[in-house]
């Protein structure tokens, strides 16, 4: 009996009971076992020091990305007897990769060259065995396919860049969480659009887990930090939803986002990927020094030395995000090469408002 009726069960059918099951079960697990991993975090002193860059006073255990991990494995894993199991596997084994890497960071010391070939190689699975890839540029400068060679070497690139991108904005408590939280709320809303349920399944499960996770890098007394764990594999799950959209998209010409889905994508991903740009050009072209090295130019830092607290930092660059989404579906209709260059204008002019808003109340109190 019990077997006749899972080979006739069609999570399609069910997809709100189970999209709602994968999101409570990331939850519980992630919330339960974060204070297991707190109390061996502090007794075996797993904890990140604060140094001249650090923004918290404190030591804090910075293995909050073990639990992200270990959550999502079992949410893909009940869930891989009934969706795609072919895809739901690759994302395991890229994922499995990051977490080691992750880890070995988190406790010791990784050297970025062994991160880049871990993130590639976690990458290339998955591009190269279920063909999932930007297959081109959506005529952007009036570049449309690309050659098999080249879509696969942008795609890593993609990989690489959201990665490190995200891996980069980790510096204020709940930053991190909760603008991937933004995110892949959104995805759980375009890939149901799509019926893509087994994305949004993980997309939904990775939504519980961060929100588990925020719980604990709130507080002030049991705080806990993703580190470089969580930030790989939460990067790496990002751009994995914002390649699986773009390529899903791109296959389906009927698709109200078939000519622009680089520029939601983008704004999706805009603060990111602006700081990261941004950060960058800061080091190498005013500063002369290794882009790699770190400092305290990010846009949270600058939200910080205004006067901002870390939730106040975190609140504002997530709803100026929203807006920025927000106004990204609001312009469909328009051009992708129109919607590209509006939403590089009005996502910086959003960014330094603030700035600008803070420099008149100083000039008005004066």
């Amino acid at each position: 009996m019990i077997k006749t009726l899972f080979d006739n069960f069609s999570p399609e059918d069910y997809y709100i009971g189970c999209l709602f099951f994968a999101f409570v079960i990331a939850f519980i697990i992630a919330n339960k076992t974060f204070p297991t991993v707190l109390y061996i975090a502090k007794h075996k002193q797993l904890m990140d020091e604060p140094d001249a860059r650090s923004l918290h006073a404190n030591k804090t255990p910075t293995l909050g990305g073990i639990i992200i991990f270990f959550s999502l494995i079992v949410v893909m894993t009940l869930a891989g007897g009934f969706l795609n199991s072919k895809v739901l596997l690759l994302l395991m084994g890229g994922l499995t990769i990051l977490f080691f890497l992750g880890l070995k960071d988190d406790l010791t010391t990784l050297s970025p060259r062994k991160k880049l070939v871990g993130q590639i190689l976690a990458a290339g699975l998955l591009i190269v065995f279920t063909d999932t890839r930007i297959i081109g540029f959506s005529h952007i400068l009036d570049i449309n396919v690309l050659p098999y060679g080249l879509s696969i070497l942008f795609t890593l690139f993609v990989y690489v860049l959201i990665i490190n991108a995200y891996n980069l904005i980790d510096g204020v408590d709940g930053l991190a969480g909760t603008i991937a939280l933004t995110i892949s709320g959104v995805f759980v809303f375009l890939f149901i659009n799509g019926n893509d349920l087994s994305l949004a399944t993980v997309a939904i499960a990775l939504c519980g887990a961060l929100i588990a996770f925020l719980r604990w890098n709130f507080s002030t007394k049991n705080k806990i930090f993703m580190g470089d764990t969580g930030s790989m594999i939460v990067g790496f799950l990002l751009a994995f939803f914002t390649i699986s959209f773009i390529n899903m998209v791109q296959k389906d010409p009927g698709s109200i986002y078939y000519s622009t889905s680089p520029a939601l994508a983008l704004a999706l991903l805009f603060y990111p990927l602006v700081d990261t740009f941004r950060i960058f050009f800061i080091r190498i072209i005013i500063h002369r020094k290794s882009p790699f090295k770190p400092d305290k130019n990010h846009i949270h830092h600058r939200f910080i030395a205004m006067g901002l607290s870390h939730m106040a930092t975190t609140l504002t660059i997530v709803a100026i995000n929203l807006i920025i989404i927000c106004i990204a579906f609001n312009l469909l209709s328009y051009n992708l090469n129109d919607q590209i260059l509006c939403l590089l204008i009005y996502g910086a002019a959003l960014y330094y408002l603030p700035f600008v808003v803070k420099k008149l109340t100083q000039n008005y109190m004066l």
